[in-house]
């Protein structure tokens, strides 16, 4: 599956909190940090860019596969972005 090459940061953070429940918990200047319970306590921290690069934006995507042990395909089926 191809990714997006024009996602927001906006975009991203409503998608997976719609799909793994991650919840806004703070900004330390353009960092937005995440946090979900969904498969144990698990912190994400997030670039306001728009559009992400596509290496951060794999990065991100890699960091939730870890954690909740999904494939890539798996993730972008749940959040609906490929």
């Amino acid at each position: 599956m191809k990714l997006s090459r024009d996602l927001s940061s906006a975009e991203l953070e409503k998608a997976l909190h719609n799909a793994f429940g991650d919840q806004f918990v703070r900004q330390l200047g353009s960092q937005r940090r995440l946090t979900t319970q969904t498969g144990g306590e698990h912190h994400l921290t997030i670039p306001n860019h728009d559009p992400l690069r596509l290496g951060t934006l794999r990065a991100v995507l890699a960091e939730v596969m870890a954690h909740h042990r999904l494939t890539l395909e798996q993730v972008l089926h749940r959040l609906d972005l490929g």
